[in-house]
């Protein structure tokens, strides 16, 4: 007689879409990983095939859920638009996220940080970039072979992937899209918005004043 021995089933690994931990510590990084996430997506916006995310857990292992990191922003070039709960690497053609941004706050740590810079380092990551909104300080890593080497002169340094330039006016990054026009915080994008809403008031007046109907032209 034989008997058989059935094996055990697999058990299923489990991706969690959060790590429990804040996405920002005070309302200083916050606004900043909203407005460099939302300056890149803007950036990008007529290109499919380039994902910017924020806070978003990143898996680069499969078969490995404690392998994980949460990029404050990242960006991958050659993956499709849309909303996910986690970047699992293995799920997107394995294509590693090819810029990383973090943003600190006063919590981080430099063990925390230094663990950070390896995991990116180890799994990858093309251009890191580290910013210290308190102290005005800025760093950036772009890799060389195997490894993460600090960009000597970041002032006016050209991201080779994003083509953005940074600038420390005043003991505080800024930002330049290719066409010179800067990345703008919330409250600026809307004081931006209602100047050019007052000027376009403004002309739509003039014309009348002249016989001309604006809503015809």
């Amino acid at each position: 007689m034989t008997t058989s021995i059935s094996s055990p089933e697999k058990t299923e690994i489990i991706y969690p879409d959060s790590d429990g931990e804040l996405m920002a510590d005070n309302t200083k990084q916050f606004r900043w990983i909203v407005t460099i996430q939302g300056g890149i997506d803007a950036l990008f916006k007529d290109n499919s095939e380039i994902f910017v995310a924020g806070d978003l857990l990143w898996y680069p292992v499969e078969g490995n859920n404690k392998i994980r990191q949460a990029p404050d922003i990242m960006v991958v070039f050659g993956r499709p638009k849309g909303d996910r709960g986690s970047y699992q690497q293995w799920k997107e053609n394995n294509i590693v996220p090819q810029v990383v941004f973090e943003i600190l706050s006063p919590g981080n740590r430099f063990p925390e940080m230094l663990k950070k810079f390896k995991f990116y380092e180890t799994y990858g990551v093309g251009e890191y970039y580290i910013y210290d909104p308190d102290t005005g300080e800025f760093f950036g890593y772009i890799r060389s072979e195997s490894e993460l080497k600090q960009i000597e002169e970041i002032t006016g340094f050209i991201s080779p992937l994003l083509g953005i330039r940074f600038e420390i006016v005043d003991g505080e990054l800024q930002i330049y899209r290719p066409d010179g026009e800067k990345f703008l915080k919330y409250v600026e994008l809307e004081e931006k918005r209602q100047l050019a809403e007052a000027k376009a008031a403004r002309l739509a007046e003039k014309l009348r004043e002249m016989g001309v109907n604006p809503e015809e032209i």
